[in-house]
């Protein structure tokens, strides 16, 4: 008991110092939220991070158990403060990510996707071993300029073969439709979200700044962490 204390301290800690704590105006709150408000200060909300450390640990061990099984996590964050730490996260467990825009049907109409994607694998496996060649060079220049606008889109799904199994969503409300699509769709929903989002449908929320850079990074790599330490193998994303 002492040592499941502890450790909660710890989190609380580290929460602290990455600046979790703090959620936008009381007047942007959503009602969702207000169990986890803490205080208001100068306006200002105040998440209460022994709540978030419960909702935390509870979708750490969700996504340990999807580590174990080799299940695929998309991980998503196109905010600017999250894009950097999206990508270098979910390549660090090799799990696909979207950090640009999100395609409207990437998991609703994936067989579509799955096109583009395949797609682009071809084209790049080609210009490794030469099979651009049999292409006149207008006709390469053109392919290229195809290719780069799938791969700004696309490239984070490289390797993706079917639906995930479930998202890790860096804040629910600016990634609402991918938060749709996979509440439809069934695939369960991790998300970071902030004083102003509705959790409502949400399969693990963790109540958070999902703003900030620190705090954005400590709750993406505890994840990608429970994820990892989980597994007996380590599974091909595609898998």
């Amino acid at each position: 008991m002492q040592k499941t204390e502890n450790k909660s301290n710890d989190a609380v800690e580290q929460m602290f110092k990455a600046g979790v704590q703090y959620g936008y105006s009381k007047t942007r709150r959503h009602p969702s939220l207000s169990p986890y408000i803490y205080a208001t200060k100068n306006k200002t909300d105040i998440i209460n991070l022994e709540k978030t450390s419960i909702l935390l640990h509870n979708a750490c061990e969700f996504v340990k158990g999807l580590g174990a099984q080799g299940k695929v996590v998309l991980f998503v964050g196109t905010k600017p403060e999250a894009k950097v730490v999206i990508k270098a996260v979910a390549e660090s467990i090799g799990m696909p990510y979207v950090t640009t825009r999100w395609i409207g049907g990437t998991l609703s109409n994936f067989t579509e996707i799955k096109k583009r994607i395949t797609e682009l694998e071809t084209y790049r496996k080609d210009s490794l071993e030469g099979g651009l060649d049999k292409y006149t060079k207008k006709e390469r220049v053109v392919l290229a300029k195809k290719m780069e606008k799938l791969s700004k889109y696309y490239s984070g799904l490289i390797g993706l073969k079917k639906t995930p199994d479930a998202l890790f969503v860096i804040d629910a409300k600016a990634e609402h439709i991918a938060v749709t699509e996979a509440l439809k769709g069934d695939v369960a929903v991790v998300s970071l979200v902030n004083s102003d989002s509705n959790i409502k449908g949400i399969n693990y929320p963790i109540v958070g700044n999902d703003s900030g850079i620190p705090s954005i990074k400590f709750f993406t790599e505890s994840i990608a962490k429970a994820y990892k330490e989980s597994q007996h193998t380590v599974p091909d994303k595609t898998s």
